[in-house]
């Protein structure tokens, strides 16, 4: 058995500073922005590990239905008081590893700043899986990493594997609260995606963060 944490220690973290970290988190990515204007308007779009709904907010602009999934209860709360003008978002909890959605219905998913979160490598592989599962065979997905390549960590971008850490949370009041990471290194999130269910359309980094176009493979006739 691993001495790690468990998913549940990690959803149990952003049960606690869920609300906190909320306000921080205002705006939209830059790299989703554009990775979301690429793409055909309508259908069905996912957000796994949405947060405070920031980018599934996006998506409602984009897609006729969109569905936004977080482990944390607190973080759904601030989504729903967000996304309280969007008639057409739904947001579940879920773990991203065992998504609660059926084969082939999304047309556009992302799936950012989470997999990092997932404890062991056989659940941040499993979530890859599920996304190729739930995408249509003509779906997209943009997923992103923390990596080495970020100016934080005192690591090459060029390593060949990442490694597990903690990054503190202050809440007002002083007390910090460790987030779990796994910090990827580019070889080893790009060796990942290729040993899923999805195929790989494109990698880049991009402050600090690997970001992964990535289709469903083998679903196209």
């Amino acid at each position: 058995m691993s001495d790690g944490p468990s998913r549940a220690d990690v959803r149990e973290t952003y049960e606690t500073i869920g609300s906190h970290f909320s306000k921080t988190r205002e705006y939209a990515w830059p790299e989703v922005e554009s990775f979301v204007e690429n793409r055909c308007r309508g259908g069905v779009a996912l957000d796994v590990g949405c947060g405070n709904g920031r980018h599934a907010e996006l998506l409602a602009d984009h897609a006729d239905r969109v569905v936004g999934l977080d482990a944390s209860r607190e973080l759904l709360a601030a989504a729903r008081d967000r996304l309280g003008a969007c008639p057409a978002t739904t947001l579940l909890q879920s773990d991203a590893a065992t998504l609660p959605l059926a084969d082939d219905c999304a047309d556009l998913a992302v799936y950012v700043a989470t997999i990092h979160h997932l404890p062991q490598r056989a659940d941040r592989r499993d979530s890859l899986d599920e996304l190729a599962r739930v995408l249509g065979p003509d779906g997209r997905g943009l997923v992103s990493a923390w990596s080495t390549a970020h100016d934080r960590f005192d690591a090459s971008a060029d390593a060949d594997r990442g490694f597990d850490t903690t990054v503190d949370w202050t809440l007002p009041g002083g007390r910090t609260v460790p987030r779990f990471y796994h910090i990827y290194a580019p070889a080893e999130f790009e060796r990942d995606v290729a040993a899923s269910d999805l195929a790989l359309e494109s990698l880049e980094i991009s402050s600090g963060n690997c970001y992964a176009v990535v289709r469903p493979e083998g679903k196209r006739p």
